[in-house]
């Protein structure tokens, strides 16, 4: 488990910041890019959890609820479309706040309840997601399909297994702030 450090934000739980030095460790994918939701979509077979407004509406317009989708409104740090935000908010059942370049341990328990649900679940995140793919990938069973942006090239297909697993905890572990409680939901997933 990394150390904790002095959480700065006003939030009384948990939470991991990305620091400056690990985010070009988040700008190569970490898996194969697709422009298209039908032939990514052809390659999933077991649970499918959607990372991002865009990513979800595209999944949604191919025939696909995804079992997990979070959305927060936005696309590139701006308002999406009125009617993407329309189709992806329609069924959200849950919502949470998560500040930007944050990951907190609302957000993962969220995340997990979502995971553990019967019915598709929709998650509407009041700040920002696109960490969210992260602690995905490490609660995630074996075989999920993780799908998120990848800005102005298409949609990422993580296939979740021990490997990636190990290398995104690895990324997990340079992030600051008092995960403690985050790193024990994640150790139970």
């Amino acid at each position: 488990m990394p150390p904790s450090a002095t959480d700065s934000s006003s939030d009384a739980r948990g939470s991991l910041s990305l620091p400056v030095e690990a985010r070009g460790d988040l700008k190569d994918p970490f898996g194969p890019i697709e422009t298209d939701a039908d032939v990514l979509l052809s390659s999933v077979s077991g649970p499918l959890i959607a990372i991002g407004d865009v990513v979800t509406y595209h999944l949604l317009e191919a025939g696909r609820q995804p079992d997990v989708s979070l959305v927060d409104g936005r696309t590139k740090r701006s308002a999406v479309d009125e009617e993407i935000e329309q189709v992806v908010t329609e069924g959200v059942s849950l919502e949470v706040e998560n500040s930007p370049g944050t990951i907190t341990e609302d957000l993962v328990e969220t995340l997990l309840t979502a995971l553990a649900a019967d019915e598709p679940t929709a998650i509407l995140v009041d700040g920002e997601e696109d960490l969210a793919a992260l602690p995905a990938i490490v609660a995630a069973p074996d075989g999920a399909s993780i799908v998120y942006g990848q800005p102005d090239e298409g949609m990422v297909h993580v296939r979740v297994d021990d490997e990636i697993r190990k290398q995104v905890r690895a990324l997990l572990e340079r992030f600051e702030g008092d995960g403690d409680a985050i790193w024990e939901l994640l150790a139970d997933a």
